[in-house]
C-alpha cells in the first residue's frame, strides 16, 4: 500500500480530486438538463448533449494522465486564438466545404443595388437567419456592413462618426479595463478625426465623444452598458462576445451601431470576416467608403466560406442531431466552456494565490435555462502581496498572457485565453496549481 501511495506527486493527488468533484458536478448538471429549468418538464436531453458529457469525462482522463510537464514548453495564451473549436469543425466534415470555380467572384462587385455593394448577399443573408435565431441582435431596419473582421469596421466606425470640420479631434472613450486594442488602434494612424481619451469612468471633457461598449466585456467578461451619458455622446457596442457559448442571451440588442465578427462566434478567426448592424444609413455610407478606400471592399471568398459556416450552425440548432446537420454547435461549445470554467475555478480555489471574477446566473432564452457567463478570457488575478507583476510571474512559467497595464489597470491582473486547444489548456491548469503549492 506505501509502494502504491508513493507513485503519486501531490499534484496527481490534485488532479485525481479535480477530476472527481468536477465529474460529480457535470452528472448533477446534466441530469438537471432532463428536467429543465426551475423544475419544469422538459423534453428529453438529445444526442449532443449526451455526447457533451462523455466529451467531458475525456477531458478529465486526458487533464490526470497527460503525463509529466518538463515546463519548457511555451503557452501562449496572450492572443484569443480560438482553436478549442478545431475538434466541432472537425467532426463536421465536409458539411463546411465550399467549391468555388476559378471563374467565380472575379469581379470587385457583389451585389450593385446594395449600399455595400462588396456584401455578398448569401452572407447577409445567413446573418440574419443567425441572429434570428439566437435572438441576440435586431436586424430590422439596420444597414449590415461587412469588414476584413471586426477591427476594420471599428476604424470604419471611429471615420464615419467623428464630425469632419470640428476644430480638434474627438474623444474615444471606453470603460477600463477595456480592450487592449482600443488605445493602439484609434491613435496608430493619428488621425485629426479623433483621438483616444481614455477611461470612461474618469472621463470628465466638455464636447462629443465616442463611447466604445464591449458586452461582455473583454478582458473580465461582465455585462457592459455605457458609462459617461452625457450629451454630444456616441455609442459604439462591441458585441463580439455576445452569443450563448459565453454569456446567458437576455434579450435582443437594439442600439445604433453594433459589430460582431466571424471570429469568436464561430472560431473562424483566419476567414477574417466581421460585420455591423448599423441604423443610420449616412452612417452606413461613410463606413463603406472608408472600407472602399481601404481594402476596395472585402473578399468575397471569404463571405461565402462564412455564409455556409453559418447556415451549417444555424441549421444544426434547428435540426439537431440529424445527418444533414450535425450536433449543435451553440450548445457543444455551452458545454464545453462550462467545463473549462468548472477546471480552471477548481484549480483557483485549491490556493490563495489567485481569483476569479464571480458572474450573475441569468437565463438564456436561446438555451431555454439558467446559465451563467463564462466568458472566453479569464481576468486572472494575483492575491499574494509578494507578487506586483502577475505576468511576469506566469511568463517565468512559461505562460505567455496579457497584464492589466494593456487594459487600464493595476500589474495584478492578467488575461488568460480560455479558447486555445485541449493540450495548451490542460498544461496551464497544472502549472498553475504547481504556482500554488
Amino acid at each position: 500500500m506505501v509502494n502504491f501511495l508513493s507513485i503519486f506527486t501531490m499534484r496527481n493527488l490534485f488532479f485525481l480530486s479535480l477530476a472527481l468533484n468536477l465529474s460529480l458536478i457535470m452528472r448533477v448538471f446534466y441530469e438537471g438538463e432532463k428536467h429543465g429549468p426551475h423544475g419544469l418538464s422538459a423534453r428529453k436531453a438529445d444526442s449532443g448533449l449526451e455526447k457533451a458529457a462523455h466529451a467531458t469525462q475525456r477531458t478529465l482522463v486526458s487533464l490526470s494522465s497527460s503525463g509529466q510537464d518538463d515546463g519548457e514548453k511555451l503557452i501562449n495564451l496572450d492572443h484569443g486564438d480560438p482553436t478549442m473549436y478545431e475538434s466541432y469543425w472537425q467532426q463536421m466534415g465536409e458539411k463546411t466545404t465550399v467549391v468555388i470555380p476559378g471563374w467565380q467572384s472575379m469581379s470587385y462587385f457583389s451585389d450593385v443595388k446594395n449600399p455595400c455593394w462588396f456584401l455578398e448577399p448569401e452572407f447577409a443573408k445567413q446573418v440574419v437567419r443567425l441572429h434570428n435565431l439566437v435572438g441576440n441582435a435586431v436586424t430590422e431596419g439596420r444597414q449590415i456592413v461587412v469588414g476584413t473582421g471586426s477591427s476594420q469596421l471599428f476604424l470604419a466606425a471611429l471615420y464615419a462618426l467623428a464630425p469632419k470640420d470640428a476644430s480638434e479631434p474627438i474623444s474615444v472613450i471606453s470603460a477600463a479595463p477595456f480592450y487592449s486594442s482600443y488605445p493602439s488602434m484609434t491613435d496608430y494612424l493619428k488621425s485629426g478625426l479623433y483621438k483616444w481619451a481614455g477611461d470612461a469612468r474618469s472621463f470628465d471633457k466638455e464636447g462629443p465623444y465616442i463611447e466604445l461598449v464591449t458586452s461582455p466585456n473583454n478582458p473580465d467578461g461582465f455585462v457592459r452598458h455605457s458609462m459617461v451619458n452625457r450629451t454630444g455622446g456616441i455609442l459604439v457596442h462591441d458585441l463580439a462576445y455576445y452569443w450563448p457559448q459565453y454569456t446567458p442571451i437576455s434579450s435582443a440588442t437594439d442600439h445604433d451601431l453594433t459589430l460582431f465578427t466571424v471570429s469568436k462566434s464561430t472560431g473562424h478567426a483566419g476567414t477574417r470576416i466581421g460585420w455591423a448592424l448599423v441604423k443610420d444609413p449616412e452612417v452606413a455610407k461613410k463606413m463603406i467608403k472608408f472600407i472602399e478606400l481601404s481594402t476596395i471592399g472585402v473578399s468575397r471568398d471569404s463571405q461565402l466560406r462564412a455564409a455556409r459556416i453559418l447556415e451549417v450552425i444555424i441549421n444544426s440548432s434547428q435540426n439537431p442531431g440529424r445527418p444533414e446537420s450535425g450536433e449543435s454547435f451553440f450548445k457543444i461549445s455551452h458545454h464545453l466552456m462550462a467545463e473549462r470554467w468548472q477546471l480552471l475555478r477548481e484549480a483557483v480555489n485549491r490556493g490563495r494565490f489567485f481569483s476569479l471574477p464571480e458572474f450573475q446566473q441569468g437565463f438564456c432564452q436561446f438555451l431555454n435555462q439558467v446559465s451563467q457567463p463564462q466568458p472566453a478570457f479569464a481576468w486572472l488575478k494575483c492575491e499574494d502581496e509578494s507578487v506586483e507583476d502577475c505576468e511576469s510571474l506566469l511568463r517565468d512559467h512559461k505562460i505567455l498572457t496579457r497584464g492589466g497595464r494593456s487594459f487600464g489597470v493595476g500589474p495584478k491582473y492578467i488575461r488568460v485565453s480560455m479558447l486555445d486547444r485541449d493540450h495548451n489548456f490542460n498544461l496551464f491548469l497544472k502549472r498553475l496549481a504547481s504556482i500554488q503549492t
